[in-house]
């Protein structure tokens, strides 16, 4: 594959163009539908591998077309169970997935970027700066491997998917999407869209495009606080996107899809964990029906950010209970194996 360019993985072959691209090679009709289980269903490294393919055909194909690769090179186990696994690229890039298990799940966190654009404060991601979307074969195949991870170390599949890693999702929305109709169809692992969830830090053209598509995934908007000025500051994606705007757009979302809004929000020591940022936060939310994840911070070496005191976590909390609102606290997971988005990635850029 040319370093830099995906154009010519087949992967990326829409069905309709593989389908013509078999007719003009005067290929029986069914082709497709081989070819497309040795891409998905039982997702190959080499053409040689489609075994149910005449000779010829896998010669032509290999010819014309690459196979996306996605290379397990690392993998760090934490003490609480948390998998930090490391990929590599065609291109010598590098992105992270994570495995969370709990007693009911696993869960998979994936990539959808090499690095990331949003440039949030708090996230070790953005000191990578940005080098590529992640192609839709590329996130595909995370998810694939993180489940072949699961079964291998917990002997259980993969029950969840959280589409929260390195990048933004929805700025990498077309490939996102061609992934998930692979996730969740029957050409693919046919996981069930209720099981998937996309994290965004808000996009609202996307966000409203996810209601039109009919995409039927969860989607959790990273909020971190409900006060413009600090989120400018935290979050210069704000600066695009006011809360008003993001607002609209959720609006908009869930009187289309009538799905409830997710809202994660890490808890920084002296920065968001106050009273009046839980009051903000609860004014906010009164847009449409949520629940709220709260998140300790897994400090990031470098940035100035610590994860909030349990006094002000607990407090937080419980304010937030008292205006009758759905609340979780997730504890840090991984603090031992680099779990944070994007600190195993900085530690492998340069090797």
């Amino acid at each position: 594959m040319t370093k830099n360019d995906l154009r010519n993985d087949l992967r990326n072959v829409s069905p309709d163009a593989l389908k013509s691209w078999l007719i003009s090679k005067n290929e029986k009709p069914f082709r497709d539908k081989q070819i497309m289980h040795w891409l998905w269903k039982q997702p190959v490294t080499d053409f040689d591998e489609m075994t149910n393919l005449s000779k010829p055909l896998r010669n032509a194909l290999k010819a014309e077309f690459d196979l996306s690769q996605l290379n397990l090179i690392t993998t760090q186990n934490s003490s609480d169970g948390t998998l930090k696994s490391g990929f590599r690229l065609f291109d010598n890039e590098f992105v992270e997935g994570v495995l969370i298990p709990s007693k009911e799940r696993v869960t998979a966190c994936i990539s959808t970027q090499v690095g990331c654009r949003m440039g949030c404060k708090f996230c070790a991601t953005a000191g990578l700066g940005f080098h590529r979307n992640l192609s839709a074969g590329e996130i595909y195949l995370q998810v694939y491997k993180l489940n072949q991870l699961a079964i291998e170390h917990y002997k259980r599949k993969l029950s969840n998917v959280v589409i929260m890693g390195m990048g933004e999702p929805l700025d990498n929305y077309e490939a996102v999407k061609t992934a998930l109709n692979f996730l969740t169809g029957a050409d693919g692992l046919e996981m069930s869209p209720r099981r998937i969830t996309l994290s965004t830090a808000g996009v609202p053209n996307k966000i409203k495009q996810m209601a039109d598509d009919g995409l039927k995934i969860n989607l959790s908007l990273s909020l971190h606080t409900a006060n413009d000025n600090l989120r400018s500051k935290i979050m210069p994606i704000n600066n695009k996107y006011t809360l008003q705007v993001l607002a609209e757009s959720l609006q908009y979302y869930h009187s289309k899809t009538n799905n409830r809004i997710s809202y994660e929000y890490v808890l920084l020591k002296n920065v968001n964990d106050q009273e009046i940022h839980a009051r903000e936060l609860a004014e906010f939310t009164k847009i449409t029906p949520c629940k709220i994840n709260l998140i300790e911070y897994n400090p990031v070496s470098g940035l100035g950010f610590e994860k909030s005191t349990e006094e002000s976590t607990q407090k937080f909390m419980k304010f937030l209970e008292s205006r009758n609102l759905i609340v979780k606290l997730r504890r840090s997971r991984g603090a031992d194996v680099d779990a944070a988005c994007g600190q195993l990635a900085n530690k492998f850029r340069n090797k």
